[in-house]
Order: C-alpha cells, then structure tokens, then sequence
C-alpha cells in the first residue's frame, strides 16, 4: 500500500507540476497550522459516491417534483404515430439514424417492396418516435434549475463578504498559505460532485445541437475544480463556478416556461438570460477571473507547468462561451425581428436531422390535408352535379302537365 502511494505521488501529484517552484504540499498544510481546513487531492474522493447519490436524487425528483409540475404548468407532448414493424428498415435504422441516401432508398426498395417515398415516411416516422417529449425535457431542466439556483444562492451567500469577491488580487494574497473555510469546501466538492454526475448520465440525457461542446465543457470544468482545488487555487476557483451558476438557472427556466407554453414568460426569461450571460461570460469572466489568473498570478510565482494547465482550461472554457454567445446572439437578433424565441439554439435545439424530420412531417402532413381536401372538393362538387340534375328533373317534371 505504501509503495502505491508513493507511486502516485511520484506519477500524480508531482510538486514541480502541480505547485510553483519552491512550495510543497507542506507548505500549504503549514499555513493552516491553526486547525483550519487545508486542500487535501483525497478529499475529492468523497465526490464519487456524492455523485452517484446526485443521479438517485434526480431520479427521485423528476418522479415526484418534475413531473407533477409539468402538468400543473400545461406541459403537453406530440402525439406519436405507431409505425408499421419492418424488420429490414428497422435494422437500417438502428444502424443508421441520419437521412437515407439515394443509394440506400434503391437498396431498401428492391428488398422492402415498398416505393422509396413510403420508405422515407417510415424512417421519419420512426425517428418522431425517439424523439424526447417535451414532459423529459422539462423534468431534465427543472432538475438543473432547482440545482444552479441553489448552488448560485449558497455560493453568493459564502463568497459576497470575501476579500476577493471584491478584489481579484486578493485570489494570491498569502498564497500558498491560504485556509479553505468549510462552506467554500463543501461549494467545491457539491459542484465536482454535480458534474460529474451530468458525465455519468450524457448517454441517457437528451443530446442536443451542442453535445459536443457540452461534453467538453464538463470534462474542462471538472479538471479545473479538481485541479484548483488540489494546488489551493480555491479562491480563483469559486469565482470561476459563480460566474457560471449566474446565468444557467435562467436559461433552465426559460426552458421549463417554453416546455409549458408559456411564450411571454419564456421570452422575458431568455431576455434577463442573455443579458447576464453576455455580461458574466464575455465580460466579467475575462477581465477579471481569466486576467487575475495569467497576471496577477504572476506578482506571486514564476510561470510552471500547473500555471499553464490552469489557464489552458480557462481559455477553453472562454471558447465555448464565445461559441454559445454567438448563437445567443442569432436568438436576440429573431427576437428583435421576428418578436418571438422560437428555438433555444444555445442548447435546446435537436440535431439537424430532426430539423429536417420536422419540415418532412409538415410536407406529409400538408400533402394529407391537400389529399383530404381535394377529395373534399371533389365530394363537393359531385353533389353540385347531382344537385343540378335533381332540379332540372323537378323543371321538367313540372313543365309536362302544361305540356299535356
């Protein structure tokens, strides 16, 4: 055992990489000499089962909260056509989901005998009957509501009579002798704890038009708690999941809103929305979180290893944000020109297939009314024929007395 754990210290937590040149990890114990906490790397262990109890507790919740909610708001879902089993089409589609090609519809006709318009019916059919019901979706975001609003309010309530909640440059005073008060600890791990269970559950959450971009933001956030948390950065790292929690539990209530039909709501949400995510992502995270961490840092040790990982994950962070403020924008410039957030397009939007599957369902559903109606018009004016036959019959009928 003792051979594994120098082992990992040697591979894992090597001082020259972790910390700046000159501090050791008894340095940072040394500093909370007084019996306060000091940042150990196993006291994230305890985020493994906290995340696991995070996924039963969403369970529980989406039960027992969500989904009686859901309905109380007016949340209704799309009415699913069953379609007709075909083993053949549905083994194609289970290996492939995405739209048929040319060559794949001559395949699928010769061996389905079925003509390669019905096929494509078929195949949208059944990707309808995949697709999330708007009930899901609303218990997923309700889930992530009730949680970031949470964690924003008890991490403003610990951080807002902070030095550096005030003043970045506090984030390295005193460094790397800095105490971690117990309610920044448990903000820190609840928070690793939360992300790590959204990992665990990507394959059975819905997948969004940014899945990948959210994969990679909860991979570099849980990198950057653990790693600031292990090299004592804390300050700068509670800064960083404040600026995040800020706006996330307005665009989770915005979702819930859109989900029930609440269209005034859920446009005045988005708005407040993109204003604070505009301002706290382009703004204040740069300026202040990104600028004290590759500058002001360096006021206090010299450039290492661990200073660039830090930033590295930082600046990607930053990416995404640009990434998703530039779709936030295209949704602001509908909602000035249009009057109305039809999508949610940072993330609430399907993949592109299922765009198509909606505008192949309006076509079909309009070549049903067309055929209804044309067989409207044409009962119609069978019974203007009919109607007109009846009453020369009645003229005729009439005019053979005064005949005679």
């Amino acid at each position: 055992m003792e051979r594994l754990e120098e082992l990992i210290n040697h591979w894992i937590w090597r001082q020259d990489f972790w910390l700046p040149p000159g501090v050791s990890w008894k340095d940072i114990a040394e500093g909370t000499s007084d019996g306060s906490r000091h940042p150990l790397p196993r006291d994230l262990l305890i985020s493994l089962p906290l995340a696991l109890g995070f996924i039963a507790l969403r369970f529980v919740f989406e039960r027992v909260v969500a989904l009686p909610l859901s309905r109380w708001l007016g949340v209704r879902d799309r009415v699913q056509v069953q379609v007709t089993p075909v083993p053949k089409l549905e083994a194609f589609y289970l290996l492939k989901k995405k739209q048929p090609s040319q060559s794949d519809l001559v395949v699928l006709e010769k061996h389905c005998g079925l003509t390669q318009r019905q096929i494509q019916t078929w195949l949208r059919q059944r990707r309808n009957q995949d697709r999330p019901s708007n009930t899901r979706k609303f218990c997923e975001a309700s889930w992530r509501f009730v949680f970031y609003l949470t964690a924003f309010s008890a991490g403003l309530i610990s951080l807002i009579n902070t030095p550096w909640f005030w003043d970045h440059r506090e984030c390295w005073r005193g460094y790397p002798r800095q105490a971690v008060a117990e309610a920044q600890y448990w903000y820190y791990i609840i928070e690793l704890s939360f992300y790590l269970s959204l990992l665990l559950c990507v394959s059975v959450d819905i997948k969004r038009k940014d899945f990948k971009e959210q994969i990679v933001h909860h991979i570099a956030t849980i990198f950057l708690i653990a790693f600031s948390y292990c090299a004592n950065y804390v300050r700068v790292g509670t800064l960083v999941m404040l600026v995040h929690d800020s706006s996330d539990f307005l665009l989770e209530s915005a979702k819930m809103f859109n989900y029930g039909g609440w269209r005034k709501t859920c446009d005045a949400l988005f708005v407040v929305f993109a204003a604070v995510f505009l301002v706290t992502r382009l703004v204040v995270f740069p300026c202040r979180v990104i600028y004290t961490a590759v500058v002001d840092s360096l006021d206090v040790f010299l450039p290492y290893p661990g200073y660039y990982f830090l930033n590295g994950l930082l600046l990607v962070l930053q990416a995404l944000h640009i990434f998703w403020a530039w779709l936030i924008l295209r949704m602001v410039h509908k909602f000035v020109f249009v009057g109305k957030v039809e999508r949610d397009e940072r993330s609430d939007e399907e993949s592109e297939a299922d765009e198509d599957d909606e505008v192949g369902e309006e076509e079909y559903n309009w070549e049903q009314k067309k055929g209804a109606l044309n067989s409207k018009l044409a009962s119609l004016a069978n019974n203007c024929v009919l109607n007109n036959l009846t009453n020369q019959r009645r003229k005729m009928n009439s005019r053979t007395p005064k005949a005679r």
